[in-house]
């Protein structure tokens, strides 16, 4: 069991257990900062450091580190204590930034977001698990403001400091701000919180680790660069998907035998956590098909500038902190169940809006719809992650936290690669088909479609057109995702009660939960 110092009385940031909240806020603010800061400074890192067909990578390199060692940090979590693979996460994150704050290539580059994956893996999952450790499901209703809040400043605070430090100083600051953040958050968990944790001997299960990273990571690059760098159909792509199976079903077969697996196959049976890790995988592919595409469509379609485009889809990342913060009185009186439904119900209104904006749409109409998804995102969320953490006790929190944040991992990898697919089948069939008068002259991928869009005449109306059908597209799948949450979220127990295991010595770990 997990002993803190302070009481169970108060909650904030003035209370016992206010320094390890903020230093949860710190902790989780770096992995925030981070999603939202670097998009801004991409043509400053291209212009400096070349490489501009490589870097989609500082992206996908950066998801894939982070997803496959998710799982990993939640089992080592429930084995030695969250303390110790917190620290450890910001302390790889700090030294990853200040590595890529040096970066003189953009290969370089690359290899310090992948290392930032790796402590980003643990910093996220981690935090949320640690709040849930010290603050019963009655006070996480109150904290889930604080830590939404965190969120809320990001969306605002990174894409302006990326331009500010891009334009003013440096792209390589985006990076090194990291640097006094992560400082303050290890000194702030190190000196302020107290974990003790009951040892006993414990049998790794290196092979279930091993498998598991190496499947995951070959579906995830499979699903990420599927397209891409190679074609679905060629030789390298069937045996990478084929090989991440191979290995994903090696490592089934392992958990089913290992002492202490890195992953239970319980954690796939029980009904509160399955619907709940579906959701998440479908929150994964809903946020980057909309973050993906948006901005694109906004762009080239509507005709607005890059900074009107950001802050359009800034609208959801505020909506959602808003809700957030709401949601945790809501599922006290409703439950977890019917608050969640009620936010995948302003999804789907918010995505089934986006889906019918049509070429002459305006910006607000694009804002005003990503704000409702956002309320949503921000009401449904919290409760789902409060539901699954509430179900079982200390030593099992880490693992099902852990699971949840790599299903929405997952989800992200699975939409890239599927709203992809959609957009890129759509131009193509646009392409091969021109309408007359314009062979030889229209646009034959992406790049030379956005190029297109400045031309005038005919040749650009085509292009804008042939954009516009493939983003249709992405937003009418992202509408169909909201439903399968919905289903997921349907799916969840009528009532969350604590779960029951062979080898529990007692069921006063669990917390009690809220109907519905």
């Amino acid at each position: 069991m997990l002993v803190t110092t302070g009481t169970r009385a108060a909650v904030g940031l003035r209370s016992e257990r206010g320094p390890v909240l903020g230093a949860v806020m710190l902790s989780t603010a770096l992995i925030a900062l981070d999603s939202t800061i670097i998009a801004t400074a991409v043509p400053a890192v291209v212009d400096d450091l070349g490489g501009f067909s490589q870097f989609p990578w500082l992206f996908s390199v950066y998801l894939l580190t982070q997803a496959v060692t998710v799982p990993v940090y939640g089992k080592l979590a429930d084995v030695h204590g969250r303390k110790p693979v917190l620290l450890f996460g910001i302390a790889v994150f700090v030294a990853a930034s200040l590595f890529c704050g040096l970066a003189w290539s953009m290969p370089a580059l690359i290899v310090g977001r992948a290392l930032q994956g790796i402590g980003a893996g643990a910093v996220q999952p981690m935090g949320i698990t640690v709040i849930g450790d010290i603050y019963t499901v009655e006070e996480r209703a109150r904290v889930q403001g604080y830590l939404a809040s965190v969120w809320g400043i990001s969306s605002v605070l990174g894409p302006t400091l990326g331009g500010l430090f891009s334009d003013a100083l440096s792209w390589r600051w985006i990076f090194l701000i990291n640097l006094p953040l992560g400082a303050l958050a290890f000194w702030a968990l190190s000196r302020r919180w107290t974990e003790k944790v009951e040892r006993s001997a414990h049998r790794l299960d290196v092979a279930g680790a091993v498998l598991l990273s190496a499947g995951a990571a070959l579906l995830v690059l499979g699903l990420l660069e599927g397209g891409n760098a190679w074609a679905w159909a060629s030789a390298p792509g069937i045996a990478v998907l084929a090989t991440a199976v191979a290995l994903l079903a090696a490592f089934a077969l392992v958990e089913r035998r290992a002492a202490e697996p890195v992953l239970p196959l319980w954690v796939l049976r029980r009904r509160i956590l399955a619907s709940g890790n579906v959701a998440a995988l479908g929150l994964g592919a809903l946020l980057i098909g909309l973050s993906s595409y948006l901005p694109t469509w906004a762009q080239g379609v509507l005709g607005a500038s890059a900074l009107e485009a950001g802050f359009a889809l800034a609208a959801l990342t505020l909506g959602w902190p808003v809700a957030a913060s709401l949601a945790g009185r809501v599922y006290l009186r409703l439950g977890f169940r019917t608050t969640a439904l009620l936010g995948v119900a302003l999804v789907l209104v918010g995505t089934a809006g986006t889906a019918f904006l049509g070429p002459d749409a305006s910006l607000w109409e694009v804002g005003a719809w990503m704000f409702v998804t956002g309320l949503g995102l921000g009401l449904s969320s919290s409760p789902l992650i409060v539901a699954v953490q509430s179900v079982v006790g200390w030593d099992r929190r880490g693992v099902v936290t852990a699971t949840n944040m790599f299903s929405r991992s997952m989800g992200s990898a699975l939409g890239a690669a599927v709203f992809g697919a959609i957009a890129n089948t759509t131009l193509a069939a646009r392409f091969a088909a021109p309408p007359a008068g314009l062979d030889g002259e229209v646009p034959t991928d992406v790049d030379s479609t956005t190029a297109a869009l400045g031309q005038g005449g005919a040749v650009a109306d085509f292009a804008r057109e042939s954009l516009h059908a493939a983003s249709h597209g992405v937003f009418v799948a992202t509408a169909v995702t909201a439903v399968v949450i919905a289903l997921a979220v349907l799916a969840m127990p009528g009532r969350t009660e604590p779960l029951h295991f062979d080898d529990d010595p007692s069921d006063d770990a669990q917390d009690p939960a809220p109907a519905g």
